[in-house]
């Protein structure tokens, strides 16, 4: 099998110009720049990391810097390290493959159409049932917040941080208004799904369609109680999201 450590070139200017006293930053640097190069196959599933005292030294970093790099991708499934074998990227079912984290690492670089299509159809399985509940259950506070969300993405567009952050925040509050923890506990993997596609979209091309009214037919149902129609409408904002995120793909491989 080849080297699989990353070359130090791909380590950022700045965390090589740390001090090794600031381990928090250099370890968290260290996963992201492995966890993107396992997430986008440049190191293969069942490839062997060369030994940590190598790979710090080829990294800049200290070897506890690498080692509790190593153990945040442990965490998340990407890799395991066994006595006399080593660490070994672990298959891609075994990924923690809703972890914000490792969703970050799949949008860091070109993400794998067929992943995008996986995220979409998940979507696409609970946020109808979520907008439904939420209809149902909603609070006066849930919808004004919602509400408040979707101004804030209108006057701010959904091309800058705020916009985002203020879309991610209306999915979190559509799913908290179910008042179903076992739905809440998902809020932090969809809201991450929803913020890396956007970003995506955004970043490539520009946004070629204003998803603002999209949102706004999801609040309408929600806001009137409609089950139905709050179904329905995210049923339709999830599949034109989709269409949207497809074509950025499309266009960006098309150069």
């Amino acid at each position: 099998m080849s080297n699989a450590t990353p070359s130090p070139a791909r380590l950022p200017r700045e965390v090589v110009r740390q001090k090794r006293d600031s381990g928090r930053r250099l370890h968290g640097a260290v996963a992201n720049l492995l966890g993107t190069a396992i997430v986008s196959g440049r190191i293969a599933v069942g490839e062997k990391l060369t030994g940590e005292v190598a790979n710090a030294e080829a990294l800049d970093v200290s070897r506890s810097a690498y080692r509790e790099a190593v153990q945040v991708l442990a965490a998340k499934g990407l890799v395991a390290s066994r006595p006399k074998d080593g660490t070994r990227v672990l298959p891609r079912h075994q990924w923690n493959l809703l972890d914000p984290m490792v969703l970050a690492w799949a949008f860091a670089e070109e993400p794998d159409v067929s992943f995008v299509r996986d995220l979409f159809e998940l979507r696409a399985v609970v946020e109808p049932a979520v907008a439904r509940m939420a209809a149902e259950r909603r609070t006066a506070e849930h919808v004004a917040t919602m509400r408040a969300c979707l101004e804030t993405m209108e006057r701010e567009t959904l091309e800058n941080e705020r916009g985002q952050a203020a879309d991610k925040a209306f999915h979190a509050t559509l799913i908290a208004a179910t008042g179903n923890e076992a739905m809440m506990s998902l809020a932090a993997s969809i809201g991450a799904a929803v913020a890396f596609t956007t970003i995506y979209k955004s970043r490539t091309a520009g946004l070629s369609r204003d998803p603002v009214p999209d949102h706004q037919r999801v609040l309408d149902a929600v806001a009137a109680g409609d089950a139905d129609g709050a179904a329905g409408a995210m049923t339709d904002l999830i599949e034109l999201a989709h269409r949207d995120t497809r074509t950025a793909i499309e266009d960006h491989a098309r150069g």
